[in-house]
């Protein structure tokens, strides 16, 4: 296992994402895609990235952009991930669903497209909001005594539950075959961007040195969003006093961007001071998931990563620090 290091001096914006056998790498003003097809070649894609807060400067604001950025991450990463998976062997590629087959006759192949992943999203933000929101509320609600005067211990125990379950959950699938190599490739896209923010030649050799817990990524995201959620909750809750099972999960809801918004501006703050001693107590939680959601990159995914950086690393050295 490579050893942790500091990000150094330089810090990117270039973020990326696993994809089934390849890797999305989005940078300042355009993102590649770039899959090892069954031949063991790479098929490379890059697109224009066009923002909304280009239109609408105001969705580029602090504690505003944080769940913008979140959705559109969401809905570029799902394509993505769709995109990815038409490489796959015909026998091992899903058949289209009887309502996927109803909305392409009814709208055409492209606008299909966007209504099944907006369709994809909303299941997973579903699921999301009941496992962890909805479920853990739910049990620790069935607990006697802790309906009234216990509204602080209440919370925290609906919070560990809701992370014993994030854990549970990341543990469960990383055992999948499929997902294994999935994290191996998320692996690489970490190092790769290391081995970039430390300003040395794009190379496996260099790649492969590097660590693979990086403080900026995106599934540590999440556990802080569960971290946090506890705070928010405990604040809000002292004001409000909400003892019902079902109001409480309805204002957990209600307070989910807020709780999103404020830890899109913590990871960008920890992203850009990870060489404070404060800084890596805070992300020290999300490194120690990536165990779980990173796992060691062979060579061929490292030139995998390599390839799709180096297509969006831009013209201007430093347009893209962080």
């Amino acid at each position: 296992m490579a050893k942790e290091q500091s990000c150094g001096a330089f810090r990117t914006s270039i973020g990326g994402q696993a994809l089934i056998e390849g890797i999305l790498m989005r940078g300042v003003d355009k993102q590649s895609i770039v899959i090892r097809n069954q031949d063991g070649d790479l098929v490379t894609k890059v697109e224009e990235l066009h923002l909304i807060k280009e239109k609408h400067p105001w969705l580029g604001w602090p504690f505003i952009r944080g769940v913008v950025n979140f959705i559109d991450s969401m809905a570029k990463g799902m394509k993505a991930l769709t995109y990815s998976a038409s490489f796959l062997p015909e026998e091992e590629q899903e058949e289209p669903s009887k309502l996927d087959q109803w909305i392409e006759e009814k709208v055409g192949s492209e606008k299909a497209e966007k209504i099944i992943i907006g369709i994809a999203m909303v299941m997973g933000l579903a699921l999301a909001v009941g496992l962890f929101i909805f479920l853990p509320t739910l049990l620790v609600g069935l607990i006697p005594g802790l309906r009234e005067g216990h509204d602080g211990l209440r919370t925290l125990l609906e919070g560990v539950v809701k992370i014993v379950i994030l854990l549970a959950y990341m543990y469960g699938v990383s055992q999948m075959k499929d997902i294994k190599r999935l994290f191996s490739y998320h692996g690489a896209e970490h190092k790769t961007i290391f081995c970039y923010e430390h300003r040395e030649e794009l190379t496996v050799e260099n790649v492969r040195k590097q660590s693979r817990f990086h403080p900026r990524c995106g599934t540590s995201f999440i556990l802080v969003v569960a971290i946090i959620s506890i705070f928010v909750f405990i604040l809000v809750n002292a004001f409000l006093g909400v003892d019902n099972v079902f109001l409480r999960m309805l204002l957990k809801l209600c307070l989910l961007p807020v709780v999103v918004a404020l830890t899109y501006e913590l990871n960008r703050w920890l992203g850009r001071h990870d060489d404070l001693a404060f800084a890596r107590v805070l992300s020290w939680p999300g490194k120690q998931l990536q165990h779980i959601t990173t796992k060691e990159p062979d060579d061929s995914m490292i030139e995998v990563a390599i390839t799709a950086l180096k297509l969006v690393i831009p013209d201007v050295q430093g347009a893209d620090a962080l």
